[in-house]
């Protein structure tokens, strides 16, 4: 699966044509070759062109017509102009008529290859990477629900990618065209979500100044997503169950409902079926969301997708710092060997953070700056520069073990407000210190 659409060289000499290709094809960057600005046209309404490389003379239409003729189109790809007389008017009249960069030949091989990463746009919907076979296996499935108009739930370890597979499900379903809504129901007060999520009129409560519609009504006849389902208040999945069951919502302080043809995607980082054992999750509930269960595997169960989330992360970071990277073999072998308890988003930091400390081409292994993961902190293991941090996160496990995950009364224990401690909890899965509460 490649990251980006492919590059289109313009060139009618068969030479230099070949020379740019082997460029691009040593910078593992996809590519077609045509000899005209007429190829070129047909070549781009085939789709699949990300970019264009294009000489400025050219037998038939010049660059500067297929330039003029791409400038009127909708969603028409970027142009780099490049032609071996590098005066000034020409490079004015091509940015001008819409060009994004000039190369003046002779130029060297990395210098097409930094002004194609600069300029090569990613796609805006890119597809889940899947290599490993259980990541195949996984997508196959979300390909055939997705037809469905059925309520999934997505469950695995926190940065394993369960909002990216709740969009491709969006994008691979009839619904594709409609809204994709997504909600946070860990990262919003409790007091707010139901407002949030429902939707309020006019002076429904203090400080309601405005009719405000909910997320429910904002995704009608598309798609939501209800991220982290099982930090809602058992108070709100009761009322959350009653729209789903009755497909109508009704605003805080309205006096009719509203119909609502919305497609449910649910996540979760916690084992569902085990808070509704301990009475955290209300269990006609779970199974209202369990009509599709779709489980995640922990990055370290998928070890070929590493490396392809690797380079496609990587790249995406310097597509927007315009810069071209790319990873050292012993850098690779260096993230192969790595556990990745915070999963995909705890590599995606590590590449921005290598890409931010390494200031050439490539990274390699110093880079990274990959540090053992804290298993068990302790305070004899604590020093004072660094890790208090972890002595804090810590005693919160211990005290979420110690009252069985719940979190109202870990809080009270602590001595702290409960938002505060969801506030905590999202940090400690931010670090990859927190799977299993």
């Amino acid at each position: 699966m490649t990251q980006f659409g492919s590059v289109l060289i313009v060139e009618d000499d068969p030479a230099l044509a070949g020379a740019l290709g082997e460029t691009l094809r040593l910078a593992e960057y996809p590519y077609l070759t045509v000899a005209s600005a007429e190829e070129a046209i047909v070549c781009i309404d085939s789709g699949g062109i990300a970019l264009v490389v294009t000489d400025v003379n050219l037998i038939g239409m010049d660059g500067f017509g297929l330039l003029t003729n791409l400038r009127g189109r909708i969603d028409s790809p970027p142009v780099i102009m490049m032609t071996a007389y590098g005066t000034i008017e020409r490079a004015v009249r091509a940015m001008k008529d819409g060009a994004v960069d000039y190369l003046t030949k002779p130029f060297r091989p990395r210098d097409l290859v930094s002004c194609i990463a600069k300029h090569l746009r990613p796609p805006e919907n890119d597809d889940p990477i899947a290599v490993d076979p259980r990541s195949v296996q996984l997508l196959a499935m979300a390909r055939r629900i997705a037809a469905s108009d059925a309520t999934a739930l997505l469950a695995g370890e926190s940065g394993t990618g369960k909002e990216v597979l709740a969009r491709y499900l969006h994008r691979q379903s009839p619904r594709a065209k409609q809204a994709f809504v997504a909600l946070n129901c860990a990262a919003i007060p409790e007091n707010l979500l139901e407002s949030i999520l429902f939707g309020h009129e006019k002076f429904a409560f203090t400080g309601a100044q405005q009719a405000q519609a909910g997320k429910f009504e904002l995704a009608n006849h598309g798609t939501l997503l209800l991220d982290e389902i099982s930090e809602m208040s058992l108070p709100l999945q009761a009322k959350l169950l009653r729209v789903l069951q009755e497909r109508e919502v009704e605003r805080i302080g309205a006096r009719a409902p509203i119909a609502l043809d919305v497609r449910v995607i649910a996540t979760t980082n916690r084992d569902l079926q085990a808070c509704v054992r301990d009475g955290r999750f209300r269990e006609d509930l779970f199974y209202r969301l369990n009509v599709v269960p779709l489980t995640l595997p922990p990055l370290r169960e998928r070890r070929e997708d590493i490396l392809p989330l690797a380079r496609y992360l990587l790249a995406r970071h310097a597509h927007r710092a315009r810069r071209v990277c790319t990873l050292t073999p012993a850098a690779e072998e260096a993230l192969l060997r790595e556990r990745w308890p915070g999963n995909v988003r705890q590599l995606d930091n590590v590449l921005n953070r290598a890409l931010i400390l390494q200031h050439g081409e490539v990274i390699d292994v110093g880079s990274l700056a990959l540090e053992p993961v804290v298993e068990s902190a302790t305070v004899e293991s604590l020093t004072l520069d660094g890790n208090l941090r972890n002595a804090e996160y810590e005693l919160i496990r211990e005290t979420l073990k110690q009252h069985d995950g719940h979190r109202s009364r870990t809080a009270g224990a602590l001595g702290i407000a409960e938002r505060t401690l969801r506030h905590k909890l999202a940090q400690m899965r931010e670090c990859g210190l927190l799977t299993d509460y």
